[in-house]
């Protein structure tokens, strides 16, 4: 679909530091911004909390022509329950591999399809070749899928991502051929989401979100958040519309004209993060109460 593009992946995490260290040492990551916000996000983009959180957005390049993961952090939980929707994401880069051994980071499968486990357990799956340079090493998105044939009508004729390849068991998609994919894999049994629920994000040109809203809700699809303008202190606004597909699956579109301002990479994104793990003491708040943090 002509001006669509793969933004990013909604990963909830648990334990920042260690997180942000796996992505940056063990991923070879860079941070291209953070953001912090003193209440929840008015389309759930931090899940259904209220309180304090932050967004950190990392990834291999710039955000106009790369697919990244955009963490988000809760300051009272420590951790969130997996559920099986979530299946992987899909890089291709031997330094991973080498990075992962250098620092005793356990490599899974290592003689098939290697994969790793972030802190919470979400996996990445890694293609022992050259880490390439002049295209994203992020190559797709994988969800589980308890029914192929419905999801492909969602993904493919709804929201018009184009069908790439298919087999009895997955489908891949996308936008673009440079861009990152979506790959749908059939699980056979109920997709189910706990509470580690991410959330892909796709850019459209603004004019397309509200026609996007009412052909979904022609097609008596789930509207989770309709047409809403969402602000980030000292950046821009954006317009977005929040769906689910028939497994559940968020689905985030934003306008991509106000998209392309708020996601310039901020040099000082590196010491913004820093300066918000020095800061953070609910841990220690929480220990001085006698209580622990709440696990979602």
């Amino acid at each position: 679909m002509s001006g669509r593009r793969a933004l990013h992946f909604v990963f909830k995490v648990g334990n920042r530091t260690q997180t942000i260290k796996f992505y940056k040492d063990v991923l070879g990551m860079k941070i291209l911004r953070h953001e912090e916000f003193e209440e929840g996000c008015k389309a759930a983009c931090n899940g259904p909390y209220d309180g304090k959180w932050s967004k950190t957005m990392i990834g291999y390049g710039p955000e106009d022509n790369h697919f990244v993961c955009e963490l988000t952090y809760n300051y009272g939980l420590s951790s969130y329950k997996l559920g099986n929707d979530f299946v992987g994401l899909t890089i291709k880069s031997s330094q991973v591999l080498q990075n992962a051994e250098a620092l005793g980071w356990p490599i899974h499968d290592k003689d098939t399809f290697p994969y790793l486990e972030a802190p919470g357990g979400y996996k990445f799956y890694i293609v022992d070749e050259l880490q390439p340079t002049d295209t994203d090493p992020v190559q797709k998105v994988t969800l589980a899928i308890s029914e192929k044939d419905q999801s492909l009508t969602y993904w493919s004729e709804l929201l018009k991502l184009k069908l790439y390849e298919q087999s009895e068991k997955q489908a891949l998609l996308g936008y673009a051929d440079d861009q990152a994919k979506l790959e749908l894999k059939f699980i056979g049994e109920k997709v189910e989401h706990c509470k580690a629920f991410g959330r892909i994000a796709f850019s459209c040109p603004s004019s397309q979100l509200k026609s996007i809203e009412s052909e979904v809700k022609a097609a008596d699809g789930t509207i989770l958040t309709p047409f809403v303008s969402l602000d980030t202190p000292g950046k821009a606004t954006v317009q977005v519309v929040i769906l689910a597909d028939p497994d559940g699956h968020e689905i985030c579109f934003v306008g991509d004209e106000g998209f392309r301002e708020l996601s310039r990479m901020d040099p000082a994104a590196d010491r913004l993060l820093s300066d918000a793990l020095a800061a953070d003491h609910s841990d220690e708040w929480f220990t001085k109460k006698g209580l622990s943090k709440a696990e979602a």
